[in-house]
């Protein structure tokens, strides 16, 4: 049966898309223009000239970036990291979120363990004794300076243990009923259900590794165990004394030298470390969503 909208309902809807697509802009086009920077001539943007659109178009200040290795090493650094980090934290999410999300009656020391948690993440130690902690453990200019300090993300684990508290708990029940331990159930009744929570904590995940730069330059001694956002950061604030001081390079360096400048470089170092979120974020964007568990319990 069709319904026919009032006048009220339809200004609203109107008014609702004309601010969120004001709003969608607001957030998009500082992106185009930084995109649009970083394949424009540097005179161009120099005279302020490039808006959304490159002026010059060229690749200079790519090829600027990735010219050598340091570049490379550093995105090496940061897909260890990732490969090592993003499985660490979703494992020990998962084995203190499931005995979190049981009952006192299950667990009695749920209480306990919960105030534990809650406390880290109202209160923090602070830097140095991290520091001398991750020191004298061994651990300075290693890959696990980036992933063990941070290896269990409080508020994903929190997520994860009020998703899995709400589940029906018929389903755990008729797993129980069939023979089944606690850690069959988790894998084959538990973790299938809780698919959209742990693609979101997933992505949590890897944007906190990929974009954490301030834990590189303090755990690492040496540059070339820098982690690509620490490497981007520290060429971001020493490219100015680069450009000024640019003499006795080579002939390709200074053609490139001739197209681009501090701003374009900047630019494109943005771009380059905004690519991996870009690619995995629509894979994982399907999962967020509820309700996977509607129907699993029979009436």
């Amino acid at each position: 049966m069709m319904h026919k909208s009032s006048p009220s309902r339809k200004l609203f809807v109107v008014l609702n898309t004309i601010f969120l697509t004001a709003t969608a802009l607001v957030c998009i086009l500082p992106f185009i223009n930084q995109l649009a920077i970083s394949f424009s001539h540097r005179g161009a943007v120099q005279a302020n000239q490039v808006m959304f659109w490159p002026i010059g178009f060229n690749l200079g200040a790519y090829d600027f970036i990735m010219q050598g290795h340091a570049f490379m090493r550093a995105l090496l650094v940061s897909l260890q990291r990732i490969a090592i980090g993003v499985p660490v934290n979703l494992l020990l999410i998962i084995l203190t979120a499931y005995p979190l999300s049981k009952s006192k009656r299950q667990f009695r020391a749920r209480n306990i363990f919960s105030w534990y948690f809650v406390v880290t993440i109202l209160f923090s130690a602070g830097l140095i004794p991290m520091f001398m902690i991750v020191r004298f453990t061994g651990l300075l200019d290693s890959i696990w300076a980036l992933v063990l300090p941070g290896a269990l993300p409080v508020f994903s684990m929190l997520v994860v243990m009020n998703y899995m508290r709400s589940l029906p708990q018929e389903l755990e029940e008729a797993a129980y009923v069939d023979g089944a331990s606690h850690v069959r159930t988790l894998i084959s009744v538990v973790l299938p259900v809780s698919t959209p929570t742990l693609a979101t904590v997933t992505l949590f995940s890897f944007v906190a590794h990929w974009n954490s730069w301030f834990d590189g330059q303090i755990y690492m001694n040496r540059v070339e165990n820098y982690p690509l956002q620490s490497y981007l950061q520290t060429m971001v604030i020493n490219i100015e004394a680069f450009f000024r001081n640019a003499t006795n390079i080579s002939a390709d360096l200074a053609l490139l030298l001739g197209l681009i400048n501090a701003r374009t470089t900047a630019a494109a170092q943005m771009f380059l470390a905004m690519v991996p979120i870009l690619l995995i974020y629509p894979f994982l964007q399907k999962y967020f969503t509820t309700g996977l568990v509607l129907g699993s319990v029979k009436g």
